[in-house]
């Protein structure tokens, strides 16, 4: 096989890359919308089983003390913890009714565990290799520590992606919202539309305002969706649109309006975003250029010159 054949070879292959990273996303939209119809259809088979009979509680609705009724001993030591463990479960995207219960006991696990398996580890140590006690103790009281942390700390990062994401998209499907209930469609109706429409843009928002619009329509209650809406996206635009949501009906203002100043409201933010970190992009840029950019310029500018002169005083 010659230099020519491998190349042409190499070549094809990138290309095929290439088509495949174009398409990938499109024959992604049909599995979003699949996704998003199955998880709004469970959440109304659970609302609708537990309107016809109040008795069974579904899991989406299950609170954590209740979840927890069997673990009464821990949850007398969790407290308030169990509350916390759960909202952050949802505003993760974590739908499981038991996830919180994992997530602390996980938290209490992990560093026990490593505890255990530094522990041995250090004694079967050779006498030549073994550490000093208290660099022992100091590796154990750090590792047990960050192990202590690292469950939290991947659901916070999990959930500001998704508050992110929330934030980003909200003033778009804000407008979409506008327009619909300028046109007289309920507001049930408009939350269903529109995340049926942002689903292949945010799959995040849609599945919340899916959730929403579901619970609105199932719920006797308006406002208790809309508070439960607030809970599992945390904060930012959607806890925004919740609250003012509920106030509008309190006070009796015009839905209309108060969608018109939040889009507002919410595209001032995002512009103000995108204009704080363009003006922080060029400080960022200067250790970068200085480390990878200027030698290799400088290598180019002066290299031809350097050579020219090592030649020069070669001949």
């Amino acid at each position: 096989m010659n230099n020519e054949m491998i190349i042409t070879l190499l070549a094809s292959f990138a290309a095929a890359l290439s088509f495949a990273a174009f398409a990938f996303p499109f024959l992604q939209k049909s599995d979003k919308k699949e996704k998003y119809k199955s998880i709004i259809e469970k959440r109304r088979k659970d609302l609708f089983h537990t309107n016809r009979n109040p008795n069974i509680i579904s899991e989406e609705s299950v609170s954590a003390r209740d979840n927890m009724a069997m673990f009464y001993t821990f949850q007398r030591l969790a407290g308030n913890m169990a509350d916390k463990s759960r909202d952050k479960m949802l505003q993760a995207g974590i739908r499981n009714p038991k996830a919180h219960i994992k997530f602390m006991i996980t938290r209490a696990v992990a560093p026990v565990s490593f505890v255990i398996l530094a522990s041995l580890y250090f004694s079967i140590l050779p006498e030549n290799k073994a550490l000093s006690a208290s660099v022992e103790i100091g590796i154990l009281i750090i590792g047990a520590l960050f192990c202590f942390k690292l469950p939290d700390i991947l659901i916070k990062n999990k959930i500001l992606k998704r508050q992110e994401e929330i934030n980003l998209t909200f003033s778009d499907a804000l407008d979409m919202m506008l327009i619909c209930v300028q046109g007289g469609i309920g507001l049930e109706q408009t939350i269903d539309r529109v995340a049926g429409e942002i689903v292949d843009t945010s799959e995040v928002l849609a599945e919340e305002l899916g959730i929403l619009s579901a619970e609105m329509a199932m719920l006797n209650d308006r406002k208790q969706a809309l508070q439960d809406f607030a809970r599992r996206v945390g904060s930012g635009a959607g806890k925004n649109f919740s609250t003012a949501l509920i106030q509008a009906e309190q006070y009796g203002t015009s839905v209309s309006d108060t969608m018109r100043v939040m889009s507002d409201e919410l595209r001032d933010i995002r512009m103000a975003a995108a204009e704080r970190k363009a003006a922080a992009l060029p400080p960022m840029l200067t250790v970068p250029m200085i480390l990878f950019f200027l030698p290799a310029l400088f290598v180019v500018i002066l290299g031809p010159a350097g050579i020219s002169v090592s030649m020069t005083f070669g001949s």
